[in-house]
């Protein structure tokens, strides 16, 4: 009968604690008595693409890491070629605390993170990347100092005391303390690496201000930090960079893009959407092709102003198109056949766009502004055409 009371009790507690937390109209799940394993402490994410011979090597390493400790490793991979996400499945069925996010028709890196993280119901956080580069002894440390509890976030540095770029090339080096410079200086973070792709924090921090975050491009722990601000309390230890064993970089013109629009996000993304910064970046360049094309056709091979002006206008306009596909909608990219029916589109939406530019800027001449604001107005009101009409109808995400 004790045992009988005593079973009864469990259930009890089980169904009064089931309903904790519950919203009115929520039905409480039912109560049963279950082997409870130990909650897990440490969650690392770990963003892929094209990863599959590295993920391996690198949940060993982590094993051998934290060992005594209750972790898991999250790895979100945005769909792979090499299918990655299926080889981790695999790790999974050996070891459940390995498992796998998919991600189908979404790219970033940035957006892979914070999915990931926001996956886990962990104390602690992780992130880190899955090219073997950054060394997984390091996450001890990292945890050790979370549990303090003095700091918010602990960030990989290669730039304190005991750190190091590895054996990177000169040009990556320069390229990467280029950033650095340019994030502190731009945005006043107090780091000597804000580019670091490994650090640790406690979950709160990613539960209050993810909502807020860019997630745009490959640097989301500059993201956390501009958007937290000067309340997180932050630590850097020493990382000493490895070489890249499998695989291929992933530092492309795109990375670097999305960086400068990740900062422009963060300093007016409140006052200009970031896409539209981009499309009308893109339109800068696309105008200096069109005097380049036409100073070419024009000034040096002597041919009539009108074919001049027809050729440069066309060749603006499919560069435009090739550059903000690449870029701008990377995420909306056209391919194949695609491809050349999105020019199409493009085409016809910026024909518009120039007669709309015209128009406002005749009228507003006739309105008594002069003339360059008056075609400042014109352009303007083109861009805007251009950037909504392409958005809707060319690089749709119905298309």
């Amino acid at each position: 009968m004790t045992a009988l009371h005593a079973e009864f009790g469990f259930l009890r507690s089980v169904s009064r604690g089931s309903r904790a937390g519950l919203a009115p109209g929520d039905v409480a799940p039912p109560a049963y008595a279950a082997a409870i394993p130990e909650p897990i402490e440490l969650s690392i994410v770990v963003p892929t693409f094209n990863e599959r011979a590295n993920v391996g090597p690198l949940i060993g390493r982590i094993a051998a890491a934290l060992a005594g400790v209750q972790w898991e490793v999250i790895v979100v991979d945005d769909d792979s070629p090499d299918r990655t996400a299926d080889y981790v499945r695999t790790l999974h069925a050996r070891d459940p605390r390995v498992r796998v996010i998919r991600r189908v028709g979404r790219r970033g890196l940035s957006s892979a993170c914070v999915e990931g993280m926001l996956a886990s119901s962990a104390p602690f956080l992780a992130v880190m990347d899955a090219d073997l580069q950054h060394d997984p002894a390091l996450l001890a440390a990292m945890l050790a100092t979370l549990r303090a509890g003095h700091t918010d976030l602990v960030i990989g540095s290669r730039h304190v005391a005991g750190g190091s770029l590895g054996e990177w090339a000169g040009s990556r080096a320069a390229a990467s303390r280029l950033a650095t410079w340019f994030a502190t200086k731009m945005t006043a973070v107090d780091l000597t690496d804000p580019m670091s792709g490994f650090f640790a924090l406690r979950r709160e921090v990613i539960d209050r201000w993810a909502p807020e975050l860019s997630a745009i491009g490959f640097k989301v722990l500059l993201d956390i930090v501009l958007t937290a601000g000067p309340s997180l309390r932050i630590r850097e230890l020493p990382l000493r960079f490895s070489t890249r064993r499998h695989g291929e970089s992933k530092l492309s013109l795109r990375v670097t893009w999305d960086y400068g629009m990740m900062l422009a996000d963060r300093l007016f993304g409140h006052v200009i959407p970031v896409r539209l910064f981009s499309f009308a970046c893109v339109g800068a360049l696309g105008l200096l092709v069109h005097l380049a094309v036409l100073g070419l056709l024009f000034r040096l091979l002597g041919a009539g102003f009108r074919i001049s002006e027809v050729v440069a206008t066309g060749a603006a306009m499919i560069g435009n198109y090739a550059v903000n596909n690449l870029l701008t909608y990377a995420d909306r990219r056209r391919r194949g056949w695609g491809w050349l029916g999105g020019l199409a589109s493009f085409a016809l939406v910026c024909a518009i766009g120039a007669i709309a530019n015209v128009l406002v800027a005749t009228t507003a001449l006739g309105m008594g502004l002069p003339w360059e604001m008056a075609a400042i107005a014109g352009i303007l009101a083109g861009m805007v055409w251009n950037y909504g009409a392409s958005a809707r109808y060319t690089w749709s995400t119905d298309a």
